[in-house]
């Protein structure tokens, strides 16, 4: 969509106001808004001027002595929202940062967008596609709280397995998906099946193509929607508008939506699992006569991305949070393996009837993770493989979860909580900084921010412990 094309969807639909969002260091969406008419006095200056803000209360930016930032409207994105009551035309922008006119060294999207400059330069691809599959949960309320006097959390969901015996207004039905049993019977017992379409409509009217959308398997509400891949960025963007989708629909039903990846104890908790491939002059580059239909180029791929695990886990898994759902036996991949069909593995090879299809899914990111940096961050490692001819080893097609002790200790694993994760990311952070991509400034800004959430959590006492130590 070009300029003309915006200013076209802005007068055709009485548009009142343009809506300017970025994403911030966490990947939460920020906004601001500004009447219609001052982009249609001059659209093309507009969009040439950028909208001024103070960057310097961001999460994970730079302080009060250099907050002056450009929000970029990219007029490709241009959608109009369906959630606002006055018309309004939302759009992506890229931060830029006026002191040089670049992208900002701490705005996701201008990351991911040097993230794609740098593939490209490499002269290993054109091209980077990237398919994710973010898992969410749907409950009816919830509650929780922390402070002196204690702390707790209080989900309420009908169709979770513990409420068989609560009383409802109009009657217990008793139609529920038991623990690990949401995968994927139809209604009653899966309860979300018209939020879910009513969430797919509007996806497709704001141009993100949706490929499927069931339950998943854990009770209370674990809901996936399948939507198809794209260029780094524009899927990076399409993520955005799927969690904004996805938390206004629940809103508007009078419930509650969450991406965080572990709410539930007891049950499986959401993944993000990635799919990539990479693509040179229409040709995908990952096919070929090797291990389930994969090239060399595939391999080391994986390669790099099984070195560097550790460190993008800081990225691709980036809450306290992300490491109780990293755990053995909830389908979860620790292990640093790949395979073909064995989703014990921490990358996948799915099966595909077409070499166009063929890529890796790389299985432990979880839907937490900014998908600007995940994806930027994943491309990187994979890239660095392909640099280096990092080969993988040997496939693994045994159950991970039920290795001998000895195959076992062999096969290292995803790290166990976020500061072991920030960790290997200060010590192995070269392969990021290439091209400029990620800066050594971010990365330090980065880990002082997510150390934050990690002392927090690491300060509050859990009543878990009381249960441990109370009476000894």
């Amino acid at each position: 969509m070009a300029v003309a094309d915006v200013v076209k969807l802005i007068q055709e639909n009485d548009v009142k106001f343009v809506d300017l969002r970025f994403t911030d260091t966490r990947g939460k969406e920020q906004h601001v808004s500004i009447p219609a008419h001052v982009l249609l006095e001059d659209a093309d200056e507009w969009f040439e001027r950028g909208h001024a803000f103070d960057g310097s209360s961001i999460a994970g930016w730079k302080g009060i002595q250099a907050s002056d930032m450009l929000l970029m409207a990219d007029p490709a994105t241009a959608r109009l929202d369906p959630f606002f009551d006055e018309p309004t035309v939302f759009m992506h922008c890229d931060v830029i940062d006026p002191a040089d006119g670049k992208g900002y060294d701490r705005d996701p999207r201008s990351i991911a967008k040097r993230a794609e400059a740098y593939l490209k330069a490499s002269g290993h691809g054109d091209t980077a596609y990237f398919g994710p599959e973010p898992e969410f949960f749907i409950f009816d309320s919830i509650t929780w709280g922390a402070d002196m006097s204690g702390c707790f959390v209080k989900i309420k969901a009908e169709e979770a397995a513990w409420a068989s015996a609560e009383e409802f207004e109009g009657g217990n039905m008793g139609h529920r998906p038991g623990i690990k049993g949401g995968y994927f019977p139809v209604p009653p017992v899966d309860s979300s099946q018209d939020i879910r379409s009513a969430m797919v409509l509007l996806l497709e009217e704001l141009g993100v193509p949706v490929e499927v959308h069931h339950h998943e398997v854990a009770t209370a509400g674990q809901n996936e929607i399948g939507t198809k891949f794209s260029t780094l960025t524009q899927r990076a963007d399409w993520t955005q508008i799927l969690k904004y989708v996805v938390h206004n629909v629940a809103h508007s039903y009078g419930k509650t939506a969450t991406f965080m990846p572990k709410p539930i104890v007891g049950d499986n908790g959401s993944g993000m699992h990635v799919h990539q491939s990479i693509w040179k002059d229409g040709k995908n580059l990952f096919a070929g006569e090797g291990y389930a239909g994969l090239s060399d180029t595939a391999l080391y791929y994986i390669g790099g991305i099984i070195k560097h695990a550790k460190a993008l886990n800081a990225i691709t898994n980036p809450g306290t949070n992300s490491y109780k759902r990293l755990v053995p036996h909830y389908e979860a991949p620790v292990k640093l393996a790949y395979s073909a069909k064995n989703r014990s593995a921490s990358i996948r090879i799915p099966h595909v009837a077409s070499p166009k299809g063929r890529r890796i899914e790389a299985r432990f990111p979880d839907p937490l993770a900014n998908p600007y940096l995940c994806f930027s961050a994943l491309l990187m490692a994979g890239l660095d493989g392909i640099q280096n001819k990092i080969h993988p080893g040997d496939a693994a097609d045994k159950n991970l979860y039920d290795l001998p002790p000895e195959e076992d200790k062999l096969i290292p694993t995803v790290c166990a909580s976020l500061d072991e994760a920030l960790a290997a990311l200060d010590k192995d952070r070269e392969f990021l900084t290439r091209g400029g991509v990620f800066s050594n400034e971010w990365i330090d800004a980065y880990i002082e921010l997510k150390m934050q959430e990690v002392n927090l959590a690491r300060m509050t006492t859990h009543p878990v412990e009381f249960a441990m130590y109370y009476s000894l």
